[in-house]
């Protein structure tokens, strides 16, 4: 998903190997200048108009957007007793955002004064992005989470042989895959629904929301050994950049078997979902 999670460099589980030792992992942190304009709106108002944003990259989490104060409506926000400690950064202070009648609690942070050897975080605040109603990337929604400048998606057409089972039991059957190579995830084979077994799919009331692909909607797989629950998905509405994927079935590789071209595809360790929220950073 990002530098610093999934399989990334800088990431806990990295998949590579450096041709040197890094001095650490854990803490590492490299802040740097957002180049697109973002727009944070609450019960009708905007507040957040910034276009010298900073992205935050810390080991393990997602990316996490900080706005100049300058480019953040603080009479919108109002100060709480509320307070965290991250040993990397320093002690955080939150606000409350406040529109009329409506409040979203604590859902702002910053660190007056930051450690010594954190980024300069003093004077930026930072938003659970949740939140707040509606985020815009210039003039587009922006979903789930800031998107990583670092971060790739491509989808291709493939014929190779990919075959789903789930215990035991084939589910999917397909040379009309579309391969997903997704930046710090493992291949994802999304297949078209005539070459998936319709019959073992159950809806399920699950959605989850991926900020490259859109929001998704889950089934899980009966068999006769019992269910599989939330381990198919698809994307009714993709974003535009991968809508290719419209409709197809993606099969969760932590928790099913997928074989591509014969061969059976290793489970990853860390369990992932098409759509992860981001934590506190």
């Amino acid at each position: 998903m990002a530098l610093t999670v999934g399989t990334g460099p800088l990431a806990p589980r990295p998949a590579g190997v450096f041709n040197f030792e890094l001095p650490k992992r854990k803490g590492l942190i490299y802040f740097e200048d957002f180049q697109r304009r973002m727009r944070a709106i609450f019960a009708g108002e905007t507040v957040v108009d910034s276009r010298r944003a900073k992205l935050l990259h810390e080991h393990g989490h997602l990316p996490m957007l900080y706005f100049p104060e300058a480019e953040v409506r603080m009479d919108l926000l109002e100060p709480t007793d509320h307070s965290t400690h991250c040993p990397f950064k320093g002690d955080a202070s939150y606000w409350s955002v406040r529109v009329g009648d409506r409040v979203a609690e604590n859902a702002a942070w910053g660190y007056p004064e930051p450690l010594d050897d954190a980024p300069p975080l003093k004077g930026y605040v930072a938003f659970y992005w949740q939140q707040l109603d509606e985020w815009l990337e210039e003039d587009e929604p922006a979903l789930g989470h800031a998107r990583d400048p670092y971060h790739r998606v491509d989808v291709l057409d493939t014929s190779r042989h990919v075959k789903v089972s789930v215990a035991g039991e084939l589910v999917a059957d397909t040379r009309r895959a579309k391969a997903l190579f997704e930046t710090g995830l493992p291949p994802r084979w999304y297949i078209p629904p005539d070459d998936v077994r319709s019959d073992l799919l159950v809806e399920s009331d699950k959605h989850s929301t991926c900020a490259y692909k859109g929001i998704a909607s889950y089934h899980s797989v009966r068999t006769a050994d019992g269910q599989e629950d939330d381990v198919v998905w698809s994307y009714p509405e993709p974003c535009r950049e991968v809508e290719p994927l419209r409709d197809h079935l993606a099969f969760l590789n932590e928790r099913v078997d997928i074989e591509v071209d014969g061969e059976l595809q290793e489970r990853p360790e860390t369990p992932w979902s098409p759509g992860r929220k981001p934590a506190h950073g």
